[in-house]
């Protein structure tokens, strides 16, 4: 196995980790801190932070030094991998009502996966104009989402508590 190859499995584990990690965060330290970056809820919206921080840490980590063009392929899977969560979260959850714990970690491992795989895929795009500002602004655009809908979720399928529990951020004492 090449080196890149071990240095991307190796970031996959670690951002694997730090995802399961992320998702019992709030459980364990219910504060106003954890839950910008945990998910609060079991809602489908809240878990893309299961997603989008880990792979935020390695478009950090493993785009840098390229400038923009090294970071821009990952921004742009984060994006992608996220919005796969949505629409896919969305049908099995809702529009299936789908509850099986082995088809939530197939369908996170597999994306934090497709979050790895993609940024070689979406290389070439990075030769457009402006891709660079829409890669970023996509990024902070659902970052600045992810910390508004925990604060104001939405009266919607897409925020709501599958998991039967009434756990919001607006109940928990501060």
């Amino acid at each position: 196995m090449e080196k890149s190859t071990k240095k991307l499995l190796l970031f996959y584990l670690a951002a694997a980790a730090l995802g399961a990690a992320l998702h019992f965060l709030f459980t364990w330290l219910p504060n106003p801190i954890t839950a910008l970056v945990a998910p609060v809820r079991e809602s489908v919206w809240e878990h893309v932070k299961l997603l989008y921080f880990p792979l935020l840490g390695a478009a950090l980590l493993l785009g840098r030094g390229g400038g923009g063009m090294g970071r821009t392929p990952w921004l742009l899977s984060l994006s992608a991998a996220c919005a796969i969560l949505l629409g896919v979260g969305y049908l099995y959850h809702i529009t299936l009502r789908g509850e099986s714990l082995y088809v939530d970690l197939a369908l996170y491992f597999t994306l934090l996966a497709v979050g790895f795989l993609l940024p070689r895929a979406l290389w070439p795009l990075c030769e457009w104009p402006g891709t660079d500002k829409a890669a970023l602004l996509l990024t902070a655009l659902l970052g600045g989402l992810i910390v508004w809908f925990t604060f104001f979720p939405p009266e919607t399928a897409l925020f709501a508590d599958l998991g039967g529990a009434v756990r919001t951020f607006l109940t928990i004492p501060v």
